[in-house]
């Protein structure tokens, strides 16, 4: 099976996410290769937190899994499309469906999405 080339992005790659049924884009995240191999092992979407430093995956705090359908490499082998099943509706963790819930246009910005869950009730820290 062909391997993504994590040396190109200093161990880390850019991994676009998308609803399998919908096509709707979902989030990016980046994945390293320990993320990689769990992703492959277990069906379940996991990532690399740059910002914890861990690995991270998807659904563990909040129960909204993305169980992989389908892997897809771009031609570099630097990039991932993972198209997934997202349980629990919302892929971000603001709390809307998609990561791209905001709308740009020069001189605004619209929220073009519904929040499914308030992020202060889910990710509550006991």
């Amino acid at each position: 099976m062909t391997e993504p080339d994590f040396e190109k992005g200093d161990g880390l790659i850019p991994v676009i996410v998308q609803e399998s049924e919908t096509g709707e884009v979902l989030m990016l995240a980046y994945m390293n290769a320990e993320a990689w191999r769990e992703t492959l092992r277990t069906g379940k979407a996991t990532y690399w937190s740059r910002s914890r430093q861990t690995l991270w995956v998807k659904g563990e705090s909040s129960g909204h899994v993305q169980w992989v359908q389908e892997i897809r490499i771009d031609c570099d082998r630097d990039t991932l499309l993972l198209r997934v099943r997202q349980v629990g509706d919302a892929a971000c963790h603001t709390g809307y469906r998609s990561c791209f819930y905001r709308k740009l246009s020069p001189g605004s910005e619209a929220i073009v999405g519904e929040r499914i869950f308030d992020p202060e009730t889910v990710y509550k820290k006991g």
